[in-house]
């Protein structure tokens, strides 16, 4: 018996038609002893440089209310500046009655987002959804939206690959386009992301201190030289296409482990791994929740990147955790 989605319950067997093993041959106690690699030497310095760039920019957010499908929020279009003079699109919602308490930022899935998520785990919150640069209202002539060819984009030289580009877009800029749009939000500044935006949350968390929790649903880039073994159907296959065939990159992926980040990670974290996962694998998910430095919660999903008949289940009892780690 193990602890998967807030339950005691033993893992199901799940039915897949992938050619590998959507658990990598790992079980929750071999899940539990993946570590994160050692990282650069100036791993630390690279990061916190790239955070003092994108706080130095002037965001100047813009914003437009349209219609809001919910009747106690308030819905708006945002655009606002992040690094390299890009300028990002996405949504903001405010409670439509009843002071803002708190900010969060959400990063999202690679598959990008058509809208907000709105039904999130705290009422009393201004909540900013920028799409990473390339991808739905971010769209940019150099930057593919395609999520394929957006993960190897620049990642030849590690000064150029688009994920330094995207923790500003969606989480150092957009904090502060948040601020600057609804400044009660500098009382307490959260942050949510899937799947990208949980890699590229635990990359860019570690260097602002605006932060105050954090919450990482099957985080990617974590454990680079692991991941680049594992057969998967998500953008990590295409780094592992592009690493076999275009040539090393090993070199720069070090500096973007999500895994060696969350080494500097202090603040208190939810995370939400998963056991069985064919685009993401679990042992990198787990290499990053594992290497967390701060306090956290865990809550170990069946599956993650897939339909399954208790995923409605585990959705609903995730948000109930959610909803009391954010209070």
């Amino acid at each position: 018996m193990i602890a998967v989605g807030g339950q005691r319950m033993e893992p199901a067997d799940l039915p897949h038609d992938f050619d590998f093993d959507p658990r990598y041959g790992y079980d929750l106690e071999a899940l539990h002893k993946v570590e994160a690699p050692l990282p650069p030497d100036d791993f630390v310095a690279f990061w916190q440089a790239l955070c003092r760039d994108a706080r130095a920019v002037q965001p100047l957010p813009v914003s437009r209310e349209i219609h809001s499908p919910v009747a106690d929020l308030r819905l708006f279009e945002i655009e606002f500046t992040s690094r390299d003079s890009c300028r990002i699109g996405g949504w903001l919602t405010l409670p439509r009655s009843g002071p803002v308490r708190r900010g969060v930022v959400v990063g999202h899935g690679y598959g990008g987002r058509d809208g907000p998520d709105l039904k999130l785990p705290m009422r009393d919150a201004a909540a900013i959804f920028p799409c990473a640069r390339g991808m739905s209202r971010s769209a940019h002539p150099r930057v593919p939206a395609d999520a394929n060819r957006h993960v190897v984009c620049g990642i030849h030289d590690r000064r150029s690959y688009v994920l330094g580009g995207c923790a500003a877009d969606t989480v150092w800029c957009a904090a502060s386009a948040l601020h600057e749009l609804v400044p009660e939000t500098m009382a307490r500044l959260d942050y949510m992301g899937i799947s990208f935006g949980g890699g590229i949350g635990a990359l860019a968390l570690p260097w602002d201190e605006r932060f105050a929790s954090g919450h990482l649903n099957v985080p990617t880039f974590g454990n680079h030289p692991l991941r680049l073994t594992l057969p998967c159907v998500g953008s990590g296959e295409a780094i592992r296409h592009y690493h076999r065939h275009c040539g090393d990159v090993l070199g720069v992926l070090r500096y973007f482990d999500a895994a060696s980040a969350a080494r500097h990670l202090h603040i208190p974290m939810h995370l939400a791994p998963a056991l069985f996962d064919p685009a993401v694998p679990p042992p990198g998910q787990f290499a990053i929740c594992n290497a967390t430095a701060g306090p956290r919660q865990l809550f170990v999903l069946q599956a993650g990147h897939y339909e399954h008949a208790g995923k409605a289940d585990e959705d609903q009892r995730l948000l109930v955790s959610l909803i009391a780690f954010f209070q």
